[in-house]
């Protein structure tokens, strides 16, 4: 008999975010009422959306970062959606006294989405575990960018050990920042890379990104896919599987977790590209966010289907 496939284990590093979410057929104007046509709580976050998706596509997932106070109903909810996807939630660090990020946000009929969220500042002062702890047996490390501040030097001694470090990158990102020389993966939306480069146009600023740091560079767009530099400079796109979205939250996510596995088990970024679009697309043609994404053997049916 062939030996077991171990699934390889990813840390992903974030902060998760309880989320009620507001479907309507258009975002009101300032100062009008709307009424909402459902209503659904979820858990979100880059990270931990992320993760649920890395979950069911196959991986072994340990969740690390900050969440509030022990006493408090929004982490528990969150923690209690966590144990149901099977993910490792032993070393998230409760901090007394603070609160775990709440998200409202409004899914038009288009699934596009807008949001308000509350981060309590004080979040950003967690100290993670060891790291010795963090990185015993993994495979990759997948972190939301705005988590930077607590994590850089986890990030480098990743890397020293070999270990991939892929970042979802949620907003521009200083050209200072210390995750654009401890990525060995960086995954940008159009929007983020531009203002991140400076340049307005994606292929132009992948280009600059590239001076500054050895990092594998990408940026998604949607509906029209995903532009990358390859290993010698030269600009590549991979499309996007065309799908109807009827919700876009978390797929950015989604993309992120689902290329992270494929890193760690050994695939290459074109596969890995393709595989994570596939995940994403599937993600948008159904309602829930992070809590959408999809089993690996739908990503499989449809890549056979795009074959």
């Amino acid at each position: 008999m062939a030996p077991a496939v171990i699934a390889p284990r990813i840390l992903c590093i974030g902060i998760p975010v309880r989320d009620l979410t507001f479907r309507v057929e258009a975002v009101p104007a300032r100062g009008s009422k709307a009424n909402a046509s459902h209503l659904a709580e979820i858990c979100g976050g880059n990270a931990l959306n992320a993760a649920i998706a890395t979950a069911r596509l196959g991986g072994r997932i340990v969740f690390a970062g900050p969440m509030g106070d022990a006493r408090e109903t929004s982490s528990d909810f969150i923690l209690a959606q966590m144990a149901q996807e099977g993910i490792d939630t032993a070393h998230i660090v409760r901090m007394p006294g603070l609160t775990t990020p709440v998200s409202a946000i409004m899914i038009e009929a288009s699934g596009e989405r807008t949001l308000t969220i509350y981060r309590d500042p004080g979040l950003w002062r967690v100290k993670l575990p060891d790291a010795d702890d963090l990185l015993a047996d993994c495979r990759a490390v997948l972190i939301e960018s705005r988590c930077g501040p607590f994590c850089i030097d986890l990030c480098t001694e990743a890397r020293r050990r070999g270990i991939s470090v892929v970042v979802g990158v949620d907003r521009a990102m200083s050209l200072q920042d210390g995750l654009l020389t401890a990525a060995s993966h960086l995954l940008f939306a159009s929007e983020q890379v531009q203002k991140t480069a400076g340049v307005a146009d994606d292929g132009e600023a992948l280009k600059r990104l590239a001076r500054l740091t050895p990092a594998f560079l990408a940026a998604t767009r949607g509906p029209d896919g995903t532009i990358w530099l390859d290993e010698g400079g030269a600009l590549e796109e991979t499309p996007a599987f065309a799908v109807e979205a009827v919700d876009t939250l978390g797929a950015g996510d989604v993309f992120h977790g689902a290329f992270a596995l494929c890193i760690a088990e050994g695939k290459g970024v074109r596969e890995a590209l393709r595989f994570a679009a596939a995940a994403a697309a599937l993600k948008c043609t159904r309602h829930g966010g992070g809590l959408a994404a999809p089993q690996r053997i739908e990503v499989e049916e449809l890549l056979r289907g795009e074959a």
